[in-house]
């Protein structure tokens, strides 16, 4: 990390997804947008984890809300917002502890409290709503989300939008892009000006099939969040 004599220091990014790590879906968007001299160590809350003791630390409660996110094997799993929370600190102190710069949430979720000693700690969703409210300013924004639940338990972060947002639900992981052209599309009919696809798990090829389907300028989350990571650790 220290580099040679002469040269200037690499510079060390951790990323944290609530899934498992790494993320082939949002690792390569990242990496394309990192200065040249940045290394990266990638870690996951349910790194080590069988199906089995997933489903016992992360299950769903009635009520309660959740997020979700990728296995190793491409699979997808829903988790209690709770748990997760609970079990992100642990591992973004090892993070810290191996010595990064910079440690990035991969998950657009609202958490809170969440903080490291030295290292810059970058959350998504601190990014992405005041990116959003700033390009759209007074147009209607309509935000694709990967579960309904989340439609209403991760509003508050998008408060900041001079209207409130409309809301579609589709799934980013099973490689179907179908489902998010129709949320695209639906939006559009129902007035929206601009779109957000707000889960890191949305790629390149969401964003284009929702721009073919309604014609609007569409954001992609980790894109966003990725450019602005870099321009923090150039």
């Amino acid at each position: 990390m220290n580099g040679h004599p002469g040269k200037s220091p690499r510079r060390l990014l951790g990323t944290l997804t609530i899934g498992q790590a790494p993320r082939p879906d949002i690792t390569p968007i990242l990496e394309s947008c990192l200065p040249p001299d940045t290394d990266c160590v990638h870690a996951g809350v349910l790194d080590g984890l069988d199906p089995r003791r997933i489903a016992q630390r992360f299950a769903v409660r009635d009520g309660q809300p959740v997020l979700v996110s990728r296995l190793l094997d491409g699979t997808h799993v829903t988790l209690d917002k709770a748990a997760v929370r609970q079990a992100m600190q642990p591992r973004l102190d090892e993070l810290e502890a191996r010595g990064c710069d910079a440690v990035l949430v991969l998950c657009t979720g609202e958490f809170h409290d969440l903080k490291l000693s030295h290292a810059w700690l970058i959350e998504p969703d601190r990014l992405v709503p005041p990116a959003v409210a700033a390009l759209a300013g007074p147009r209607q924004v309509g935000v694709i989300v990967p579960l309904a639940e989340q439609a209403v338990s991760e509003a508050g972060k998008f408060s900041v939008l001079a209207r409130p947002p409309l809301c579609e639900v589709a799934l980013p992981y099973g490689g179907d892009t179908d489902a998010v052209a129709r949320a695209a599309l639906a939006l559009r009919d129902r007035g929206a000006e601009i779109l957000v696809l707000d889960c890191m798990g949305f790629v390149r090829a969401h964003q284009q099939a929702a721009r073919q389907a309604c014609g609007l300028p569409v954001l992609l989350s980790n894109a966003v969040v990725a450019k602005l990571t870099s321009e923090l650790i150039a």
